[in-house]
């Protein structure tokens, strides 16, 4: 490595490190153009996009490193975890399969892989990489690059794909974060330091493991918990479509969780009729049966040995069109977080079109700068109900309005995603809305952690 390239790398981790992003892709950017295979330099700036929140920046640096240093089993594994995030899943198993080729004792190939595999519904061939990515490896401190003291966080995940996405709430130039994947972790091991534990595992259909290890694991510490495991498990689909149905003003689906057997023999069914795959989100693995001799062979497209049968709510509008409003729920107070507005029953933000129709976007806008306005009186109590019957810190509620202002719910958990918009300048009327909802969760977090003394004790919370 000649001096000049040696020079350019390390200031740019100086300015990295330092919390100067532009002026660091910048020295990485003027080290690429005298050495633009330069390995550690393509693989540190995708890092960096991808933490400020530009993945196709970071897909673009990685597939170069990749290109150049296909050999290299770390840019394999990064790749692979840009795919995956993107939902290219048989990409991203390609990846991390090259990686495991590489370096067959790489945890985070082994890692992506298992949680590719799971998610392309082939359990069984991904449990061998759940322990060989995790055994041992259960413990993922992030660095921390803020200005002055860090707060020191916990973060008890699972190794299912059914966790809160908490890169813009936890972010590392606030908090010094240690992930804990409860499955696997260690009693012997002793707590990293911490002032606060954010519980991330969000969905109580697919982590019930996951829920009692972390739950234990509490038992270690006396600091305050953000979502308690316990409060967690009982907000299956199942059983928050039976509990939060009995609320006034609620209309809740009957769902019933039905092995492939007993599917086929099941009484009382009504047509159409929703079945998805237990633990799946973003619409993956969920179909709209029209009637009881297509039944079978939908579920015959679903992996795993269970479905859930799920009662369709006409979440339509006299235009036709279905709607699908997603609000936040922080420390008991309710957030507008989006509106979708669909041709298709299944509603989802990133196929709902909306940037092609600006009357939609106007619709949203309203609901935003406006969410009592838009729902009325009726659909917030509702909401209100919901908070107070789940007593989670941090929740979402994705529903539509019946036409005489019910709430038409149709999923309410702590597995639910805040994604910022691209930077095209017509999402900027959502930009004010979701900043309102990450810094509400943000300042929740901190405020318990100054009530714990943040950062005044370096193993403040732990229990020997």
């Amino acid at each position: 490595m000649t001096q000049p390239v040696t020079d350019l790398l390390e200031h740019a981790r100086r300015l990295e490190g330092a919390g100067q992003d532009e002026p660091a892709k910048a020295a990485y950017i003027e080290l690429l153009k005298i050495d633009p295979c330069h390995f550690a330099a393509l693989n540190e700036l995708g890092t960096l996009a991808l933490s400020t929140g530009h993945r196709s920046a970071a897909q673009t640096a990685y597939g170069r490193a990749v290109q150049c240093h296909p050999d290299n089993p770390i840019g394999r594994v990064n790749l692979g975890n840009v795919l995956f995030e993107n939902g290219d899943f048989a990409a991203a198993r390609e990846q991390y399969q090259a990686a495991v080729a590489s370096k067959g004792d790489l945890a985070e190939a082994h890692q992506g892989l298992a949680r590719t595999l799971e998610q392309m519904g082939d359990a069984g061939a991904a449990e061998p990489h759940w322990r060989l990515g995790f055994a041992g490896h259960a413990i993922v401190k992030q660095r921390y690059r803020g200005p002055g003291r860090a707060i020191p966080a916990l973060l008890l995940v699972s190794i299912k794909p059914g966790n809160i996405p908490t890169r813009q709430i936890l972010d590392n130039r606030t908090f010094e974060t240690a992930a804990i994947y409860a499955e696997f972790y260690d009693p012997a091991e002793a707590l990293p330091a911490h002032a606060v534990v954010f519980n991330g595992i969000g969905d109580a259909d697919l982590c019930q493991r996951g829920l009692e290890r972390a739950q234990a694991l509490l038992s270690r510490t006396c600091a305050p918990v953000v979502n308690v495991p316990e409060r967690v498990r009982v907000t299956g689909r199942a059983e928050n479509a039976l509990r939060l149905g009995l609320l006034p003003d609620v209309v809740a689906p009957s769902i019933r969780r039905l092995t492939r057997a007993a599917l086929s023999g099941a009484t009382g069914l009504t047509f159409p009729l929703l079945l998805r795959a237990p633990g799946f989100h973003t619409g993956q693995h969920f179909v709209r049966v029209e009637t009881q001799e297509q039944l079978a062979a939908a579920a015959d497209g679903l992996p795993g040995e269970e479905v859930l049968a799920i009662e369709y709510l006409d979440a339509r509008g006299a235009d036709g069109m279905a709607r699908k409003y997603r609000v936040m729920m922080i420390d008991g107070a309710l957030y507008p977080l989006h509106l979708a507005v669909s041709a298709d029953w299944k509603v989802h933000y990133f196929t709902a079109n909306m940037a092609v129709n600006a009357h939609h976007r106007a619709e949203e806008a309203r609901f935003l700068a406006d969410m009592a306005g838009v729902l009325g009186p009726r659909a917030m109590h509702a909401l209100s109900r919901i908070v107070k019957a789940l007593g989670l810190d941090y929740a979402g509620i994705d529903f539509a309005l019946r036409h005489d202002g019910a709430v038409l719910l149709f999923e309410c958990n702590a597995n639910m995603a805040i994604v910022p918009p691209d930077t095209n300048p017509i999402w900027d009327y959502r930009r004010p809305a979701i900043s309102r909802v990450i810094e509400a969760a943000k300042h929740m977090i901190v405020a318990r952690a100054a009530a714990n003394g943040a950062g005044a004790d370096a193993n403040r919370g732990a229990v020997p």
